[in-house]
Protein backbone atom coordinates (compact mmCIF):
# COMPACT_ATOMS: atom_id res chain seq x y z
CA UNK A 1 0.00 0.00 0.00
CA UNK A 2 1.85 2.94 1.60
CA UNK A 3 4.08 4.33 -1.62
CA UNK A 4 1.58 2.75 -4.13
CA UNK A 5 0.60 4.66 -6.96
CA UNK A 6 -3.58 4.86 -7.43
CA UNK A 7 -5.01 2.58 -10.07
CA UNK A 8 -4.51 4.07 -13.40
CA UNK A 9 -1.92 6.45 -12.75
CA UNK A 10 0.93 4.66 -13.70
CA UNK A 11 3.83 6.92 -15.28
CA UNK A 12 3.07 4.71 -18.46
CA UNK A 13 -1.07 5.06 -17.84
CA UNK A 14 -0.45 8.79 -17.84
CA UNK A 15 1.35 8.64 -20.83
CA UNK A 16 -0.98 6.64 -22.75
CA UNK A 17 -3.54 9.10 -21.39
CA UNK A 18 -1.81 11.83 -22.86
CA UNK A 19 -1.66 10.19 -26.02
CA UNK A 20 -4.99 9.31 -26.28
CA UNK A 21 -5.90 12.68 -25.67
CA UNK A 22 -3.38 14.04 -28.10
CA UNK A 23 -5.27 12.27 -30.92
CA UNK A 24 -8.13 12.72 -30.08
CA UNK A 25 -8.08 16.40 -30.00
CA UNK A 26 -6.14 16.14 -33.52
CA UNK A 27 -9.22 14.42 -34.90
CA UNK A 28 -11.54 17.08 -33.89
CA UNK A 29 -9.18 19.90 -35.47
CA UNK A 30 -9.49 17.43 -38.67
CA UNK A 31 -13.13 17.05 -38.42
CA UNK A 32 -13.60 20.77 -37.43
CA UNK A 33 -11.50 21.96 -40.66
CA UNK A 34 -13.76 19.58 -42.84
CA UNK A 35 -16.78 20.72 -41.92
CA UNK A 36 -15.96 24.78 -40.99
CA UNK A 37 -12.62 25.79 -43.37
CA UNK A 38 -12.54 23.43 -46.19
CA UNK A 39 -14.03 25.54 -49.04
CA UNK A 40 -16.93 23.57 -49.47
CA UNK A 41 -17.35 21.73 -46.38
CA UNK A 42 -17.78 18.37 -46.09
CA UNK A 43 -19.81 18.21 -49.28
CA UNK A 44 -16.56 19.39 -51.51
CA UNK A 45 -13.86 17.35 -49.46
CA UNK A 46 -16.13 13.95 -50.61
CA UNK A 47 -16.38 15.26 -53.79
CA UNK A 48 -12.80 15.83 -53.59
CA UNK A 49 -12.19 11.88 -52.64
CA UNK A 50 -14.43 10.83 -55.39
CA UNK A 51 -12.65 12.86 -58.24
CA UNK A 52 -9.40 11.28 -57.05
CA UNK A 53 -10.54 7.97 -58.57
CA UNK A 54 -11.52 6.69 -55.02
CA UNK A 55 -14.31 4.75 -54.11
CA UNK A 56 -17.11 6.05 -52.26
CA UNK A 57 -16.35 4.13 -49.28
CA UNK A 58 -13.05 5.74 -49.18
CA UNK A 59 -14.64 9.00 -47.92
CA UNK A 60 -17.42 7.52 -45.82
CA UNK A 61 -14.62 4.89 -44.23
CA UNK A 62 -12.56 8.43 -43.62
CA UNK A 63 -15.23 10.39 -41.80
CA UNK A 64 -15.92 7.24 -39.73
CA UNK A 65 -12.21 6.55 -38.25
CA UNK A 66 -12.25 10.66 -37.62
CA UNK A 67 -15.38 10.58 -35.57
CA UNK A 68 -14.47 7.37 -33.78
CA UNK A 69 -11.23 9.19 -32.91
CA UNK A 70 -12.72 12.12 -31.75
CA UNK A 71 -15.48 11.12 -29.89
CA UNK A 72 -14.21 7.53 -28.72
CA UNK A 73 -10.32 8.32 -28.24
CA UNK A 74 -10.52 11.28 -25.55
CA UNK A 75 -12.91 9.60 -22.97
CA UNK A 76 -10.92 6.24 -23.56
CA UNK A 77 -13.95 3.96 -24.92
CA UNK A 78 -11.76 0.70 -26.38
CA UNK A 79 -9.19 2.68 -27.11
CA UNK A 80 -7.14 -0.36 -28.90
CA UNK A 81 -9.58 -0.97 -31.24
CA UNK A 82 -10.36 2.60 -32.63
CA UNK A 83 -6.76 2.81 -32.79
CA UNK A 84 -6.27 -0.10 -34.94
CA UNK A 85 -9.54 1.10 -36.75
CA UNK A 86 -7.83 4.41 -38.16
CA UNK A 87 -4.73 2.67 -38.86
CA UNK A 88 -5.46 1.82 -42.51
CA UNK A 89 -7.12 5.43 -42.99
CA UNK A 90 -3.67 7.25 -42.22
CA UNK A 91 -1.86 4.76 -44.30
CA UNK A 92 -4.26 5.50 -47.06
CA UNK A 93 -3.42 9.35 -46.32
CA UNK A 94 0.44 8.81 -46.49
CA UNK A 95 -0.07 7.03 -50.01
CA UNK A 96 -2.50 9.70 -51.28
CA UNK A 97 0.32 12.25 -50.40
CA UNK A 98 3.19 10.23 -51.33
CA UNK A 99 1.91 9.69 -54.82
CA UNK A 100 1.34 13.03 -55.12
CA UNK A 101 4.02 15.01 -53.41
CA UNK A 102 6.53 13.23 -52.00
CA UNK A 103 7.73 11.85 -48.41
CA UNK A 104 8.47 15.43 -47.11
CA UNK A 105 6.01 17.66 -44.77
CA UNK A 106 7.75 20.63 -46.43
CA UNK A 107 6.23 19.77 -49.75
CA UNK A 108 3.00 18.33 -48.27
CA UNK A 109 4.00 14.94 -48.26
CA UNK A 110 3.28 11.49 -46.76
CA UNK A 111 5.55 12.21 -43.59
CA UNK A 112 2.50 13.41 -41.35
CA UNK A 113 0.36 10.95 -42.63
CA UNK A 114 3.21 8.72 -41.48
CA UNK A 115 3.81 10.15 -38.11
CA UNK A 116 0.07 9.64 -37.24
CA UNK A 117 0.03 6.40 -38.61
CA UNK A 118 3.36 5.57 -35.98
CA UNK A 119 1.10 7.66 -32.94
CA UNK A 120 -1.88 5.26 -33.47
CA UNK A 121 0.53 2.26 -33.54
CA UNK A 122 1.85 3.41 -30.16
CA UNK A 123 -1.73 3.94 -28.83
CA UNK A 124 -2.83 0.79 -30.19
CA UNK A 125 0.25 -1.19 -28.03
CA UNK A 126 0.30 1.18 -24.75
CA UNK A 127 -3.65 0.82 -25.07
CA UNK A 128 -6.25 2.42 -23.17
CA UNK A 129 -4.35 4.25 -20.00
CA UNK A 130 -4.83 5.91 -17.41
CA UNK A 131 -9.02 6.91 -16.44
CA UNK A 132 -10.09 5.50 -19.22
CA UNK A 133 -14.09 4.88 -19.53
CA UNK A 134 -14.30 1.86 -21.13
CA UNK A 135 -11.19 -0.16 -21.31
CA UNK A 136 -10.06 -2.23 -24.32
CA UNK A 137 -10.08 -6.03 -23.50
CA UNK A 138 -6.70 -7.60 -22.24
CA UNK A 139 -4.96 -8.28 -25.88
CA UNK A 140 -3.26 -11.29 -23.84
CA UNK A 141 -5.02 -14.04 -24.72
Amino acid sequence: MGNAPARGASASGRAALLLRLLLGSLFIAHLYWKFAIFPGGLDAWWGNLLKAGYPSFVPAYVLSAELAGALLLIPGVLTRYVACYAMPMMLGAAHFWMTRNGFFFTKAGAELPFVWLALLGIQAVAGDGSFAALRSPDPRW
